[in-house]
């Protein structure tokens, strides 16, 4: 790990000025005779730092020379801080703290005149990423596991809960975890294929000795996308045109996300509009508490879920059996 250490003797430099090999050798913890090694071994690689015996003394660079080790543009460095700050500010898992760490080293070792707008960058935005009258969704406690069953390629046996299905224990080739919405996926090879598991439904999770199978050349966001494509298609098998005020429609978009689509005017101040959802019931169901205010051209098939749903309403609050 000497060429780690290096790099850190080097950071301290930078960053202080001026530091003695006792200085380093309790930062690091390392001995006194291994410090003043590394401070020479820089030397010898043609790094400009020089000793200055005597009191108040030490090793320096030479006229405050920097070395840039992250060859970042400035460009690259606020993009990377802006990505990566929000991340630093949580609590609730190791990864943050980590995150911190490493940015703190790499904000050592950025040119001068780099560091001001990076800092600003990391302290620009902050995520919260729970959403109104929600408690925070704690990350599920497999997701180090398997961040590490990725990087070392071990496979990994799970047991795992489907939607509807009885735990079941399956060996899987692990290729990548995806957080999408707080939500954690992992992505993985299996006997019957490619399957992406939900995280918060693996019961267990053990790594095993065995090296995982990776396809060549699989790129993480291309199969990902796959992924959501394949899904978003299922949750548009029902199609639905209704007619609604104008101004209810951020209001619709909101709810069904990229499954709505404004199609023109329809008169006295409405617009028509096409929705998707799984099933003519998951569309009846998001529209039913709109009552008058939405109007369902077609199909007959969510028209008669909305119908069902109003005299299920009407019979149960009114005091009457429905018919």
């Amino acid at each position: 790990m000497r060429a780690d250490r290096l790099v850190a003797v080097l950071l301290l430099m930078q960053a202080r000025g001026r530091v003695t090999a006792a200085e380093l050798a309790g930062e690091l913890e390392v001995s006194v005779a291994t410090a003043r090694r590394d401070l020479e071994a820089l030397s010898a690689a043609g790094v400009p730092v020089y000793p200055q015996p005597g009191r108040g003394g030490g090793w320096s660079l030479v006229g405050g020379a920097r070395t840039d080790l992250s060859g970042l543009s400035a460009a690259e460095a606020q993009a990377l801080f802006l990505l990566l700050g929000p991340a630093t500010a949580g609590s609730s898992a190791s990864g943050p703290a980590e995150a911190g760490a490493a940015l703190r080293k790499l904000l050592a070792a950025l040119p001068r005149t780099f560091r001001a707008d990076a800092e600003a960058a990391r302290d620009a935005t902050l995520v919260d990423p729970v959403r109104w009258g929600e408690r925070d969704r704690p990350r599920p406690a497999t997701v180090d596991l398997l961040q590490t069953a990725v990087v070392s390629r071990r496979r990994v046996r799970l047991t795992y809960a489907g939607r509807d299905a009885e735990p079941a224990e399956r060996l899987v080739d692990p290729w990548g975890l995806i957080d999408k919405d707080d939500v954690w996926y992992l992505l993985a090879g299996t006997d019957r294929g490619r399957r992406t598991f939900r995280v918060d439904r693996i019961v267990r999770a053990e790594a095993t000795g065995e090296t995982a199978e990776r396809p060549a050349g699989l790129v993480l966001a291309a199969a990902w996308q796959e992924v959501v494509e394949e899904i978003e298609r299922r949750r548009s098998r029902t199609w639905a045109t209704v007619l609604v005020e104008e101004r209810f429609v951020p209001v619709l978009r909101d709810r069904f996300g990229r499954h709505c689509h404004t199609e023109g005017e329809a008169g006295r101040g409405r617009v028509r509009v096409r929705l998707a959802a799984p099933t003519p019931l998951d569309v009846a169901r998001h529209l039913a508490g709109w009552g008058a205010m939405i109007e369902v051209v077609e199909p007959s098939a969510v028209r008669d879920e909305l119908a069902r749903i109003g005299a299920e309403l009407v019979a149960r609050y009114s005091g009457r059996e429905p018919a």
